[in-house]
């Protein structure tokens, strides 16, 4: 708060299906009414001819307000170096300006947040964990389910069903947590997989699996 409340131009990303970002709701009560929220327009898919040209226009009006001398920030949910929009943006920008000076501020990641409700250790003694991605479906799971104690699943909403099933099938249902809106109004966690599997959780939702006891 305290880079926030002393910079020019605020920057937080958005998709370009609307006009709205849940990173700049939530800091916005604590800003200065004069400092500006500017939304960078990001598509929501994997195209990299597109996304590269997403990155590249939004870098250059980050750029723009460096170059004319502003302090700016960058605000974004969770931690800026975990599976965050401002990784591509952070690094189209050093690219087109190495002499840049860029400052990561960590944050709390949405499975330390969900963890610290469930109440769950993530990992300890001589355990080990793994994040992985459910965008791409279950197959990584399959890939590291046995090299691991401890998994993270994030992005599971639009292969739950999938992700659910292969759960059945390592007979890791009764083992894994879900949680969804970690941390904001409406928070839902979810002990028992096996109810309501057909319906789909909301974006922010992720899966603790804990394989031992």
């Amino acid at each position: 708060m305290r880079v926030l409340n002393n910079v020019a131009v605020i920057f937080s990303a958005t998709s370009t299906k609307n006009a709205y970002s849940l990173a700049a709701d939530i800091v916005s009560s604590h800003l200065k009414k004069e400092t500006p929220i500017v939304l960078l327009g990001f598509p929501m898919t994997y195209n990299k001819d597109k996304l590269s040209i997403a990155w590249e226009e939004n870098a250059r009006k980050v750029i723009d307000s460096v170059t004319k001398g502003l302090d700016v920030a960058c605000i974004t949910l969770g931690d800026p170096m975990t599976y965050s929009t401002f990784g591509y943006l952070m690094r189209t920008i050093k690219e087109k300006d190495p002499d840049i000076r860029i400052k990561i501020i960590p944050g709390i990641t949405s499975y330390q947040a969900a963890s610290a409700s469930v109440g769950q250790v993530l990992v300890e003694g001589d355990e080990s964990l793994t994040i992985v991605s459910g965008a791409p479906g279950a197959k990584k799971l399959k890939d590291i389910i046995d090299h691991s104690d401890n998994i993270i699943m994030v992005k599971v909403y639009h292969h739950y069903k999938e992700i659910i099933r292969t759960l059945d099938e390592l007979n890791l249902t009764s083992k894994a947590i879900l949680v969804s809106h970690s941390g904001l109004d409406g928070e839902e966690i979810v002990h028992d997989l096996k109810k309501n599997t057909d319906k789909i959780p909301p974006y922010l939702s992720i899966l603790l699996i804990r394989k031992k006891d």
